[in-house]
């Protein structure tokens, strides 16, 4: 059987026996959600001046980055589950959210003070962000694995890899309610550091939970 003959049979077989996958990965959204929801009111919860907080540009744009972040990474997942699909230029969405974060650091270093900048950086809520994000994305994760496993991702380890992404930005938009921090600075290091952790967990899950 030539290549494009076994690409095309395991799309076919994948959409046959898996899917169809419009309504699995509905599925899992609705149960992703809902998890990670359960985790964030049931440990953390919003701050208490959220409604206060939702007045300004920076607490607002923590939402902006991480619903980026996921609808991309939601798009590119749902490219990477399927084979023959060119992936490339879903991938290349991800970058959307980096470049948002950048136009905000550039604006925030030009606003502030630069000898406030390490502060708002290094803020006061980094060992919370680095444990609670990871904590809410974990349920997401293996949600998202096992919608995974009802599709034919050709890399597997890259497929898992956008899983932890999908799973940490949605956990970092829930935690944003919580978090007091707002500088686009901390959020750009340490959101990240966490949704990386979650990435790495899921390439990791991916190489030997998503291989044929």
């Amino acid at each position: 059987m030539k290549t494009n003959e076994l690409i095309k049979a395991l799309n076919a077989d994948s959409k046959m026996t898996a899917m169809p996958s419009h309504s699995v990965w509905r599925v899992a959204l609705m149960v992703a959600v809902p998890v990670a929801a359960a985790v964030f009111f049931a440990t953390i919860g919003p701050r208490p001046d959220f409604m206060l907080a939702a007045q300004t540009m920076r607490f607002l744009f923590k939402f902006v980055f991480t619903a980026t972040l996921a609808v991309s990474a939601f798009l590119a997942l749902r490219a990477l589950s399927m084979p023959g699909i060119a992936t490339g230029r879903v991938t290349r969405w991800l970058l959307a959210a980096p470049l948002l974060m950048a136009a905000a650091i550039a604006v925030e270093l030009l606003l502030v003070p630069s000898g406030d900048w390490g502060r708002r950086l290094i803020g006061t809520n980094w060992a919370i962000c680095l444990t609670f994000i990871p904590l809410i994305g974990l349920g997401p994760l293996a949600v998202f694995i096992a919608a995974l496993k009802h599709a034919a991702p050709t890399r597997p380890v890259l497929t898992g890899a956008v899983a932890g992404i999908l799973a940490g930005s949605l956990a970092a938009t829930f935690y944003a309610a919580h978090c007091t921090d707002d500088s686009p600075l901390f959020v750009a290091t340490w959101y990240t550091l966490a949704i990386a952790a979650l990435s790495g967990l899921g390439a990791l899950i991916g190489r030997f939970y998503l291989r044929w």
